[in-house]
């Protein structure tokens, strides 16, 4: 074990072994090593585990990316379940303290905690993500997802909400939060209601904002160059950019060649974003999303959870060839927690499971031309004859009379392409599943070099590893960029005539909330940090520069 690392793993061990009262191993701790790397790329597959790994591996015939970086394990619980949302575990990820359900990098609810468990952090009170803390320290920053940018996982990254669902909110952080690269999805939280674009993808008939403003014209105001295609993406070569190349979600990897050619790959996608960063000589953090491989897990579809690991795999590989390369980053990658509960072997091959052979698990995948959602899409009509068709043509499997009674039965409860996967992989497949949901085992990390912990450790740990890495402080980051106000005044308002667009009123100055500057006689001063207000609690957060600026103490 490096010396280092040394002190590290015994604090992790220690407060492992105490109750749940201790938040993080790392929770309060400044940084206990500044490495030598100016890089980190954080790397999540959304809702897997080793299974889709050991499936995947099978399926390609070939050693994974991820297969020479298994180090330890990482616990998943939030701080109100022991299974995690994707907002709560991605929080715990971004600022190092966990969180309650569907809240993105604001403390814990107070009243719904697992028992013997005391959050260190006030409810609804944003904590400074390891994005922000590299950007405040001059590092350049990114966020690539294959969900909308505002989705759970890139939120816990790059914004502060009570609820993970309030997606225009989000993607105001998003966009005032000064990112240099952003690619994913998700391009209608840009527009207004009552504006359209064209794109590569055709016409968007009007966007999701109801506030009114087009965060397109903020993109370009700020210098962003903006793109929607792979092509475009391709063109690029330095600069501040965004990509967004779906209205929502991007594509299944596997449905990508059929639904959506001018995607680009998530590999493609990491590539682009590495290669724009590292031009900057302070250094850069990338966190990446293979957003679906969840998705799969949640319709318990196995070639749609194997070819979207498949592609974070290749992203892996990407990342782990510039870090060999560069020598001064660190890759890591883990899941946020398991959907889907995916297993080789289920009840109907538990009496034979000495006769399951290769071919068993891997034929039935490779008949299998895209996912699901794709075979229900691709339906001629609603009728069992045109299921049965579809599937036949792009799964390669002939759907019996009781395998389209049972698909029927399930419909009215989960949906078609639910019902669909599920019944297939029952009965055609050897891959079981236990659940729609999320489940709450460890989960695998992946990481190579010094700061890798080859042992247990909790979500939280990982945002203290990565601060380290880059040598920031998330504490000394959350208390610089998220001031009470209260603690220093309470002679301020929140004006909301404009209930979409309130604007905190406070020392002769207006500072809009969501964003990051003030308007101050007749001035706009640019802030670190936003501007957050937590309804929940009526409190507002504003940063150190500002009440300097201010003049409040």
């Amino acid at each position: 074990m490096h010396k280092r690392w040394g002190k590290f793993a015994r604090i992790g061990v220690i407060a492992g072994c105490l109750a749940l009262a201790a938040n993080s191993a790392m929770a309060g701790h400044g940084n206990l090593f500044r490495s030598n790397d100016e890089n980190v790329i954080i790397m999540i597959p959304d809702g897997c585990d080793e299974t889709v790994q050991t499936v995947a591996r099978w399926y390609k015939r070939d050693d994974l990316a991820v297969d020479g970086m298994q180090q330890g394990a990482v616990k998943t619980h939030m701080a109100d379940s022991i299974i995690t949302d994707s907002a709560a575990a991605s929080s715990a990820f971004a600022t190092g303290y966990k969180t309650s359900n569907g809240f993105v990098s604001v403390g814990a609810r107070s009243d719904t905690l697992l028992t013997g468990y005391d959050s260190a952090v006030t409810p609804y009170a944003p904590l400074a993500s390891v994005l922000e803390a590299a950007k405040r320290e001059g590092k350049s920053v990114g966020i690539v997802a294959t969900s909308r940018v505002t989705h759970a996982t890139p939120a816990g990254f790059t914004a502060h909400n009570g609820s993970r669902n309030n997606t225009n909110e989000i993607m105001e952080h998003i966009v005032y939060n000064n990112l240099d690269v952003v690619f994913g999805g998700g391009l209608r939280h840009l527009i207004p209601e009552d504006e359209t674009y064209t794109t590569s993808f055709g016409t968007v008939y009007g966007g999701k904002r109801t506030d009114g403003e087009n965060l397109l014209d903020v993109l370009e105001d700020r210098g962003y160059q903006f793109v929607d295609s792979k092509e475009q993406m391709a063109e690029i070569t330095s600069g501040k950019v965004w990509g967004l190349f779906d209205d929502s979600h991007m594509q299944p990897d596997i449905d990508r060649q059929f639904f959506a050619t001018h995607e680009p790959s998530l590999a493609e996608m990491v590539e682009k974003a590495i290669e724009i960063l590292s031009q900057d000589p302070d250094g850069f953090l990338l966190m990446v999303e293979g957003s679906q491989v969840d998705w799969a897990g949640h319709a318990n579809d196995p070639i749609y959870m194997v070819t979207d690991f498949l592609a974070f795999d290749d992203a892996v590989q990407v990342a782990n060839d510039f870090a060999d390369e560069n020598g001064r980053t660190v890759v890591m990658a883990f899941p946020d927690h398991n959907t889907g509960g995916m297993k080789i072997g289920h009840y109907n091959t538990a009496m034979g499971y000495t006769e399951t052979k290769i071919e068993d698990l891997v034929d039935p995948l490779l008949g299998m031309k895209m996912s699901s959602n794709g075979v229900v899409a691709l339906m001629a009509d609603d009728s069992d004859g045109a299921l049965s068709d579809s599937v036949y043509t792009n799964w390669g499997i002939t759907l019996t009379s009781d395998d389209l009674a049972e698909i029927r039965e399930l419909e009215s409860s989960v949906g078609l392409s639910y019902a669909l996967s599920r019944v297939v992989s029952k009965n055609h497949t050897v891959i079981g599943w236990t659940t729609h949901g999320h489940t709450g085992e460890t989960v695998p990390l992946w990481m190579i070099g010094d700061q890798a912990p080859a042992h247990v450790v909790d979500n939280t740990d990982l945002a203290f590893i990565a601060a380290d890495v880059i040598g920031v402080n998330l504490d000394k980051t959350t208390e610089k960029l998220y001031v009470d106000l209260n603690t220093i005044t309470s002679d301020y308002e929140i004006d909301m005539n404009d209930a979409e667009n309130p604007v905190l009123v406070v020392g002769g100055a207006e500072l809009p909330i969501d964003k990051d500057y003030m308007v101050k006689d007749g001035k706009t001063y640019q802030m670190p940090g936003l501007t957050v207000y937590a309804p929940a609690t009526g409190k507002v957060y504003i940063s150190e520069v500002a009440i300097r600026q201010l003049r409040l103490r």
